[in-house]
């Protein structure tokens, strides 16, 4: 792998690790993950405009898309104000990529390999892990967590397909601007104008832009290296916002809680490896 490459990867995970431990660690984090998602679709418009190349075939593709992100924001912005960071990122993050395999599994009908195998074991440890011993723990979360998690998966699948159909950055672009719209204004409804102009500050208008950014570097490096390789490296962004939640946000991130989210990097990256 190129270091140029390596890089832009581990660059999109440190900033993606970060821009979810700053929206976790704010009073209203879904306000906060409306006024992120706003910003970066508007951001990012220019952009999407010079780059335009959308077939009428990827219109499915980016409806179906655009349904899962909806879901997917509504399920993170929840998750987050329900539970911790250190145990959302690690568990969404890590169940997607399983369950994308389990349905690339079933609907492909492909044969499977020993490292992907132990790729998912590794995963599944990792969020036993992650997620802890105590009969009482936090049940909400680790379920809000998993569908924030099989959301992922949705929309990875479906965007694997549309991708063929329209340039990344104009088609990430549509795919956005509806949820978008939607979860803005759902969430102005439900928590108030109050709430959202608390949480429209530099700081999280500049979040998201950054995440948006993550996605560029992402495309950057896979024009440089092989993607498996690109995504192994793409998802320590979860030891990072485990790392992160606990020096800011001062969350309980025990040394099981931190070994749960490497091993869940680990099997990630045995999953994009084999």
């Amino acid at each position: 792998m190129p270091l140029t490459a390596f890089l832009l990867a581990f660059a999109a995970a440190w900033l993606h690790g970060t821009g979810n431990v700053l929206i976790g660690r704010t009073k209203e984090p879904e306000a906060a993950t409306a006024i992120m998602l706003l910003a970066g679709v508007v951001a990012f418009a220019p952009v999407a405009v010079l780059d335009w190349h959308v077939r009428a075939s990827a219109i499915p593709f980016i409806l179906a898309s655009a349904a899962l992100e909806l879901g997917y924001f509504a399920l993170l912005g929840a998750a987050y104000r329900r539970s911790h960071v250190s145990l959302v990122y690690p568990i969404a993050r890590g169940s997607a990529p399983v369950l994308v395999l389990l349905g690339t599994l079933v609907v492909l009908q492909r044969g499977t390999t020993a490292g992907q195998i132990a790729g998912v074991i590794a995963v599944a440890i990792g969020i036993v892990l992650v997620r802890g011993p105590h009969v009482g723990g936090d049940h909400v979360g680790l379920l809000l967590a998993l569908a924030t998690g099989a959301f992922i998966a949705g929309y990875t699948l479906v965007d694997k397909e549309g991708l063929r159909h329209a340039s990344p950055i104009p088609y990430i672009e549509l795919v956005l601007v509806v949820p978008a719209l939607l979860y803005f204004a759902a969430i102005v409804r439900v928590r108030g104008r109050r709430a959202v102009r608390a949480e429209a500050t530099p700081l999280m208008l500049g979040i998201g832009v950054v995440l948006m950014g993550t996605y560029v570097l992402v495309l950057a490096a896979l024009k440089l290296a092989p993607a498996p390789s690109v995504s192994a490296v793409r998802e320590t962004s979860v030891v990072i916002a485990s790392f992160l939640a606990w020096v800011w946000l001062r969350e309980p991130v025990t040394r099981r809680r931190f070994g749960g989210a490497v091993l869940v990097a680990a099997g990630i990256a045995l999953l994009a490896l084999s």
